[in-house]
């Protein structure tokens, strides 16, 4: 774990789109990996027109722009960990790949936005492709909920399988949450070494929240941050997640916003500091 006496936040270099709304996206990044103890360098890969309720459009970064934005932090910062969640284009899937092939000793936490909370679908079948082929390979971890898992594999039979599709394109680890499983509780599953490691089970909270996926990917990023072996930065992340959700606020007429300062509001300390 990193020392408490550390001055100089680790670094968190985040490809996302943008959510006027700032429920979802970069604007979720930020908070999270700035609740965390860390500075996030935000790459934006596209503009979005959404709300609390819906995604009405988006519009793709110039996928040459998006390696101009990113090669400039390089060039200046220490990235510890890469995040990366909305694309927006297959060529800036293509931008993102050539950026990691220069940095393949740095973590790569991957959330695979295929379709907005509020159920706008940000994906096409190019784009599914060119994320399994040029992306997952360099993935430590990739977070999919249950439908982008089946979209990604949608021959696996089970979600076993598709996590195994996801480990035999060379990703490390797959965290796939159950949010969208029509069960009581949701349960999260790790799995690993051709494995399923570990699975943690959370009450499902009354009602729709937004920037979830966001909040949990970016939280494993800000962990792995602070040099956090990887079971630890899910573990955490995962508690770390639902105690934004269980304080998360209606600020317009559709879902919830996770609050990620949750624990300033109480006069806690910042949720890193207490990992061990």
């Amino acid at each position: 774990m990193a020392s408490l006496e550390q001055t100089t936040p680790p670094i968190v270099m985040s490809f996302s789109g943008h959510d006027p709304s700032g429920g979802a996206g970069i604007q979720a990044d930020i908070e999270t990996l700035n609740s965390l103890g860390c500075h996030c360098t935000p790459v934006i890969t596209a503009l979005t027109a959404q709300d609390s309720v819906s995604v009405k459009d988006f519009s793709p970064t110039d996928s040459t722009f998006l390696i101009e934005q990113a090669r400039a932090i390089l060039e200046d910062m220490p990235v510890a960990v890469f995040k990366i969640g909305m694309i927006g284009s297959v060529e800036n899937v293509e931008a993102i790949h050539t950026i990691l092939q220069d940095y393949p000793q740095t973590p790569v936490i991957l959330d695979p936005v295929l379709k907005a909370g509020g159920g706008g679908n940000l994906s096409e079948a190019a784009l599914v492709d060119a994320i399994r082929h040029l992306l997952i390979p360099y993935c430590t971890v990739i977070t999919p909920n249950s439908i982008e898992a089946k979209t990604l594999y949608p021959d696996a039979d089970s979600l076993d399988a598709c996590a195994q599709g996801l480990m035999d394109d060379d990703c490390r680890y797959v965290l796939i949450t159950g949010g969208h499983e029509p069960t009581s509780k949701i349960t999260n599953r790790l799995w690993g070494q051709r494995q399923c490691l570990s699975e943690q089970t959370w009450e499902r909270r009354e009602g729709e929240f937004h920037g979830t996926g966001c909040t949990l990917a970016s939280a494993i990023a800000g962990f792995m941050a602070h040099n956090n072996p990887v079971e630890i930065a899910v573990k955490e992340a995962q508690q770390y997640t639902s105690n934004t959700i269980q304080h998360a606020r209606r600020l317009g007429m559709g879902q919830m916003m996770p609050n990620r300062y949750y624990w300033s509001d109480q006069g806690l300390a910042q949720p890193w500091k207490k990992v061990h």
